[in-house]
């Protein structure tokens, strides 16, 4: 649907009356960048499945593959970014105490909580600090004797670790701050599930969210580079990438923090994505996902551009439950992932192997 078709829609619709703050809501004042028209969503109305966002988000995700939510009632991304940052800043034997296993044998998650990543500098894409976070706080009672599937349903459901630096002014700031934003990135991702599904007709779609066993918030640090190698270099153009090109595979809701770098690819270039500001994210697909809706929008190829400084960044993933099909689209063809696996417990049983064997 094109954009003057939407606005058409608008003008007949009822909420005509309030179109010229609407307008300014979605599409802020025009700069003349490449992503000028990339829709910027309400959190509320988008949480509170107002319908008219639902035609913006569309437009926004095929055209671009990403788009905004902004207006975050009682959420400052500042406030994210500088606990974030005296979090990294701690001492690495603090840190160590939170460390996985892989790190810290003492410990039990192979996931959740602090990964220093920075074994090898000549890695190009893992050359980060990383804090992982997930949605459980205690963990179910063990699966002793049960099935390979139960004993991975466990183990998806590895407990927090939060910091317990002695200054407990901070350990309980750091923990609500990020238990809140957390929470508020799941709305957004359950709310986006619920409004693609209205837009394509795919009522069932959200049925496969109603859990969300390995959702993940991953708080990320990349320092800037001791070194630099030729594997560092974009295989697409030659740019000099923290990152490299990469297709998620769920929803993702992302916060830069005013941190440039990201990029999106359009028409055939990559291009600069604008910052999130103090209460925004941004949101995209990923191909698992894009699998199970048919194609009926893109999963945006992304990278981050090489920048002078310390880079900042918070990433969250919301997949499906661990027993929803993803063998089948909602349409009923089978999908990329479903010539291998049934469920999503399956696919994330090998993601999480590779994972563990690439990332730490």
């Amino acid at each position: 649907m094109a954009r003057s078709a939407i606005l058409l829609i608008l003008l007949v619709a009822p909420a005509a009356a309030f179109l010229p703050d609407l307008l300014a809501k979605l599409w802020p004042t025009q700069t003349g960048g490449d992503f000028d028209g990339v829709a910027r969503v309400p959190y509320l109305d988008l949480v509170n499945g107002n319908a008219y966002v639902d035609p913006f988000v569309l437009q926004s995700m095929k055209t671009y593959g990403f788009f905004y939510v902004v207006e975050v009632p009682e959420y400052s991304a500042d406030k994210e970014h500088v606990v974030m940052k005296k979090f990294f800043e701690l001492d690495e034997d603090v840190k160590d105490e939170m460390s996985i296993r892989r790190h810290n044998p003492l410990n039990k998650n192979a996931y959740r909580g602090y990964c220093p990543g920075l074994d090898d500098v000549e890695n190009t894409l893992q050359y980060k600090n990383l804090f992982n976070i997930g949605p459980h706080e205690t963990r179910a009672p063990s699966y002793e004797g049960s099935t390979l599937m139960d004993k991975l349903r466990y183990d998806c459901q590895e407990p927090n670790v939060w910091p317990q630096t002695g200054d407990c002014d901070f350990d309980i700031e750091f923990k609500t701050i990020f238990q809140k934003g957390f929470e508020i990135r799941r709305n957004v991702g359950r709310a986006f599930v619920r409004s693609i599904a209205r837009s394509v007709n795919y009522p069932g779609l959200p049925n496969l969210f109603k859990e969300d066993e390995f959702s993940a918030m991953g708080l990320r640090k990349y320092p800037i580079r001791k070194a630099i190698n030729e594997n560092m270099y974009s295989d697409f153009d030659g740019t000099l990438l923290r990152e490299l090109e990469h297709i998620d595979s769920t929803v993702t809701v992302l916060s830069t923090f005013n941190n440039g770098g990201l990029e999106m690819l359009y028409k055939d270039e990559y291009r600069p994505a604008p910052v999130t500001g103090d209460n925004s994210f941004i949101v995209n697909i990923g191909k698992l996902v894009d699998d199970l809706i048919d194609n009926e929008v893109p999963s945006v190829k992304h990278r981050v551009a090489e920048v002078d400084y310390d880079r900042y960044s918070i990433t969250y993933f919301l997949g499906p439950q661990f027993d929803a099909d993803i063998k089948t689209s909602m349409s009923g063809k089978v999908t990329d992932a479903g010539y291998k696996y049934n469920i999503f417990g399956e696919w994330i049983k090998d993601y999480l192997g590779a994972i563990e064997l690439f990332y730490y």
